[in-house]
Formats: structure tokens, C-alpha cells, sequence
């Protein structure tokens, strides 16, 4: 089986809707790029687990992802996922998936379909010592450009709790009712999001 190419993301401009914070300035020259986003590859897991692990199990006692889910979907399908580099360490992340049903199900968790067109958010954290910078809104408007340049992929789901439906429905998610996917005793909203506006932003954003 070949191994899937990695996408690295050309530095180029964001279009953020107001209100959703900038990423920050470069301040001084480094050798290694003050601010990188990049696809993540598989020697990537172990840094995603550690932080999704932090950011989860302290509110909700339960992970998106284990570390074999992590490590199977950044080799089947590294070009939906993205990582916010500083200085060379990930701080920020989101992993995602295709899925070719109109809603998730219990096997949307685990799946990736290649034929899909839905980009399946799994899971979008950001290490602790980097919260209440914006950068969670920043990575998850950078994807959706992302996402919405690859041909394939023509709309984004995720399922939240209900107090974060707000925060999506800034980026464009609607909600499109009760998840049927369960996690114990936890129960989400399911958001879905059209790219085609976001596809036409990251082409302006290319010129």
C-alpha cells in the first residue's frame, strides 16, 4: 500500500470573520518558523495524544481518539488533519476523516471512506499552555480552507456538546439535530458546515 502524500501549507493570508482573533506576529527571527501549519504525519501521534488526552479526559473523562485511532488516521489520510507549530512544537491540532453518509453514525468514529465527500472532524484541542489565545478559532478557519481546496471534499461535520454549538456556528456550522453517535453517558449535537465558501477563500488567498 503507498504511503499518502503530506501537504505542507504555503504561509499566505487569513480571512478571519470579525470578531475571531488573529494568529499572532512573528516577533524576531528563529531558525525554525515562529508559526508553521502543517498536515501531520504518523511520527506526529504521540504529541496529539498528549495533548487531546490533557484537553478531554479533564472535562469529559473520555478521548475523541486513542492513540491506535490517532496513528490509523495520520496514515490513511494525513491531509485531513492540520497542526499549529510554534517554534517547532505542536500546540494546536484538528484530525479528520472522510465519511460518505449524510449523518455520522458509531462507525463514523473509527472509519475513514475514501470515496466520501464529508470531512469528518474527529477531534480539535490545543495544549493547555496555549488556551485563551484564540488559536482553537484560528486552526479550525485555517482547516476549513484547507479542507475546502481538496476537490473531494465538499462540506465538514463534527458533533459537540451543546454548549459549544455557538462557537461552531461562527465558522458556518448549522445544526442538523440530536447525534446519534453516544459515549457513555455523553450526548452531542451533530454541526455541519458547506466548504464551498471556504474553497473560494483559500483561491483568493492563493493569488
Amino acid at each position: 500500500m503507498s504511503t499518502p502524500s503530506i501537504h505542507c501549507l504555503k504561509p499566505s493570508p487569513l480571512h478571519l470573520p470579525s470578531g475571531i482573533p488573529g494568529s499572532p506576529g512573528r516577533q524576531r527571527r528563529h531558525t525554525l518558523p515562529a508559526n508553521e501549519f502543517r498536515c501531520l504525519t504518523p511520527e506526529d501521534a504521540a504529541g496529539v495524544f498528549e495533548i487531546e488526552r490533557e484537553a478531554f479526559i479533564s472535562v469529559s473523562g473520555n478521548c475523541p481518539l486513542n492513540l491506535d485511532e490517532v496513528q490509523h488516521f495520520l496514515t490513511l489520510c494525513p491531509e485531513l488533519s492540520l497542526g499549529w507549530f510554534v517554534e517547532g512544537r505542536l500546540v494546536a491540532f484538528i484530525i479528520g476523516s472522510l465519511w460518505d453518509e449524510e449523518r455520522l453514525t458509531q462507525e463514523s468514529l473509527t472509519l475513514h471512506r475514501p470515496g466520501g465527500h464529508t470531512a469528518h472532524l474527529h477531534a480539535l484541542a490545543v495544549h493547555r499552555s496555549f488556551r485563551q489565545q484564540g488559536k482553537g478559532s484560528v486552526l479550525l478557519w485555517r482547516y476549513l480552507q484547507h479542507a475546502g481546496g481538496q476537490p473531494a471534499v465538499r462540506r465538514a461535520v463534527l458533533m459537540c456538546e451543546d454548549a459549544l454549538v455557538p462557537f461552531y456556528q461562527r465558522f458556518g456550522f448549522h445544526p442538523a439535530g440530536p447525534c446519534a453517535v453516544v459515549v457513555g453517558s455523553l450526548t452531542f449535537t451533530e454541526m455541519h458546515c458547506s466548504l464551498r465558501g471556504h474553497a473560494a477563500l483559500r483561491r483568493n488567498s492563493d493569488r
